[in-house]
């Protein structure tokens, strides 16, 4: 919890949590929040007798994201992941859907896109819109 608690509080994310090793993290992130919860105590509250097994590693199919206002967000975000113990695996870049994006691991193994699109709104929280399609 201690080292994930400072990677994420050193690449920018907000939180009012000051203790050092606490139960549970909140962070404050541009119109979403990230939660840190230790897993073993995660899968027993999944199921209590018999919790799902843990990952041992690699790749489980599900990555998390932060979507940027500029090209110049993305780099500096994972300017401070690599500064602060992250893995940049796939550097920021004009990609095929039309964006600009990048892929980093963090101490724990998750991946992370940190993406930007200049056909993006955000709303007054900060929050993507995304509008149903017609």
């Amino acid at each position: 919890m201690k080292r994930s608690l400072n990677f994420y509080r050193n690449i920018g994310f907000s939180t009012y949590e000051n203790a050092e090793k606490p139960p549970i993290v909140f962070f404050d992130n541009q119109g979403t929040k990230l939660e840190l919860y230790p897993l073993d105590e995660l899968a027993k509250d999944i199921n209590a007798e018999t919790p799902p097994p843990l990952s041992s590693g690699g790749f489980g199919g599900m990555t998390l994201a932060c979507n940027m206002k500029s090209k110049e967000e993305v780099d500096a975000a994972m300017e401070r992941v690599k500064q602060h113990g992250g893995v940049v695996v796939k550097p920021p870049q004009d990609v095929f859907w039309g964006g600009y994006s990048g892929y980093f691991q963090d101490p724990d193994g998750y991946y992370w896109e940190v993406a930007y699109a200049a056909s993006w709104q955000f709303d007054r929280n900060d929050m993507l819109i995304i509008e149903a399609r017609k």
